[in-house]
């Protein structure tokens, strides 16, 4: 019996890990289904973020009651900032890419994030390339696989793959609104990608920013309802400014506000809880492990439920942006093994830094989730017999 309880706990992970990925993809179904009733993107940012904000306060408030420190102006600066790149711009461009182009390419296009956010934080001096070493070479070869693959995914289309003829319909064919979503024009086409690219580059922004952030404000919760606060104000703002139709904010027992709903608590929320403990229990590498099942889970599901034609092309430049983030990720984790090693060989220990935020407001596709960390090393060395041995 112990036996079973060890194993079922190491599987708990495993198992919470493969559930967060499917609701990541039944958020972007849902996505699909209220943009195709004819629901402003905007206006779906903004719920969702209402909803996630709501949610979270009191979580918040409860959770960490004793543990937040001081509120400063450079804290509500990065929260401003959080919420803007991270929730309001990446989210607007996510949609707007799924309203253009299928579920599947944008959710390969989500796995370029951590490629990405190496590309910015080397170019900030946040992360060491150190080509000579195989970390930084796995690091390096794997984004330009990586970047190899979204080429692929826009530009060659091939075959179309024939995925028989059982189909669940749930997409309406609207005043032929679902035609051009099946076949979208050459411009439709590259302007979604742009946005899911935008949506990738802006929440690596969020990465890098929610990592500084971490250090001077370590409350989890606080921070991500703080953020989620932000992102509704922002998103709001930009929504109503550009839909002043009020018709269109109202929400009936229907497919929008299912999806509001379910972006803004379960996923904004009870996800943000369930990736935390993951994290806490695996590490962030683990986590971001799972992320091409996103990829494959709406692969599945677009052709049979969407309408969504599959491609050779799509197929290819998937696997390769997969490959890429796991060399990236593969790289990343033999310089934390390497970091890991290099402490005891030291005569006083190096300090060092490891920020990992998590993200969990990705449902996007672009979930989540996503691996940055920035390490700092700091050696001084010191004479004394004492420090030595004390060492």
């Amino acid at each position: 019996m112990a036996d079973v309880s060890r194993v079922a706990e190491e599987l708990k992970p495993a198992l919470l890990m493969t559930v967060l990925q499917l609701s990541y993809a039944a958020a972007n179904v849902l996505y699909k289904l209220a943009v195709n009733d004819g629901m402003n993107v905007k206006i779906i940012i903004a719920y969702r973020y209402i909803f996630a904000a709501v949610f979270l306060a009191p979580i918040a408030l409860f959770l960490e009651r004793n543990k937040r420190p001081k509120m400063t102006w450079s804290i509500l600066f990065q929260a401003f900032l959080c919420g803007l790149f991270g929730g309001a711009l990446s989210q607007n461009f996510n949609l707007e890419s799924l309203a253009l182009i299928s579920a599947t390419f944008v959710s390969a296009m989500a796995n370029l994030t951590p490629s990405i956010t190496f590309l910015m934080a080397a170019s900030l001096g946040l992360e060491r390339l150190n080509l000579k070493s195989a970390a930084g070479q796995l690091k390096i070869i794997g984004t330009a696989v990586a970047l190899g693959g979204a080429m692929t995914l826009t530009f060659f289309k091939g075959t179309q793959i024939n995925t028989g003829s059982f189909h669940v319909t749930l997409m309406h064919h609207r005043n032929g609104h679902v035609a051009s979503l099946l076949a979208p024009s050459p411009f439709k086409a590259l302007m979604g990608a742009l946005s899911s690219l935008g949506s990738s580059v802006t929440y690596a922004i969020w990465l890098i920013i929610q990592a500084n952030m971490s250090k001077r404000y370590p409350c989890y919760y606080s921070s991500t309802a703080l953020m989620a606060s932000t992102s509704a104000i922002f998103s709001s703002g930009f929504a109503f400014c550009l839909e002043r139709d009020l018709t269109q904010w109202k929400l009936g027992w229907n497919v929008r506000l299912l999806t509001v709903a379910f972006s803004g608590i379960v996923v904004s929320g009870i996800i943000t809880v369930v990736m935390a403990w993951c994290v806490g229990k695996k590490g962030p590498l683990y986590v971001a492990a799972f992320n091409p099942l996103l990829l494959l889970f709406v692969a599945m599901v677009g052709p049979f439920m969407l309408e969504e034609n599959l491609y050779l092309g799509s197929i290819l430049g998937g696997v390769l942006i997969v490959c890429g983030l796991y060399m990236v990720l593969w790289g990343k984790a033999k310089e934390v093994k390497n970091m890991k090693q290099l402490i005891p060989s030291q005569s006083s220990p190096p300090e060092i830094i490891l920020s990992s935020p998590t993200n969990d407001h990705r449902s996007s596709p672009h979930n989540n989730n996503q691996d940055h960390s920035i390490i700092n090393q700091q050696r001084q060395m010191k004479s004394s017999p004492a420090d030595k041995e004390e060492a």
